[in-house]
């Protein structure tokens, strides 16, 4: 249902068609880069958190994680990140797939500046084996997003 809800989504930007489908795990940065012959950066991963009682995503490259202070700064309270169990519910997609493509409508997305250092981008589709192909203009105009946000540091 979550791929479907993806695809649908995707189609009404005329993207349907570059979302792929493997036969191995894509739940990890690491597992999709292998899956798609790139590197874990290139994953545009989606993590979920609670603003309050609002569930954001934020899209970022898979060599970044959040910082702390930064989040705060931008959004006025510390990272909480949806616990697993709750992910599916709160969103529309499962943790290995979350995406922002067919997501409930309450959910707000973010896109960190971390994207703007690759052309192409692929994010999940829904499931914990897809992934789409995206430009960065194509990104932006099927995520629905909120703003460009800087909100991730480089692991030390």
């Amino acid at each position: 249902m979550a791929l479907d809800r993806a695809k649908e989504h995707l189609a009404k930007c005329g993207l349907e068609d570059r979302i792929q489908l493997f036969d191995v795990s894509t739940a990890t940065c690491e597992l999709a880069a292998k899956a798609l012959g790139t590197i874990p950066a290139q994953i545009a991963k989606t993590m979920s958190f609670w603003v309050g009682d609002d569930p954001i995503l934020i899209l970022a490259t898979g060599d970044v994680k959040i910082d702390n202070h930064k989040f705060k700064e931008k959004f006025h309270t510390k990272a909480k990140m949806i616990p697993f169990e709750e992910v599916e519910q709160a969103i529309g997609h499962g943790v290995g797939g979350v995406c922002p493509f067919g997501v409930n409508d309450n959910v707000k997305v973010y896109l960190d500046e971390s994207l703007k250092r690759f052309d192409i981008v692929y994010p999940a589709a829904g499931t914990d084996n897809s992934a789409v192909r995206l430009t960065i203009p194509d990104l932006e105009r099927s995520s629905n997003y909120i703003e460009w946000i800087d909100v991730t540091k480089l692991p030390e």
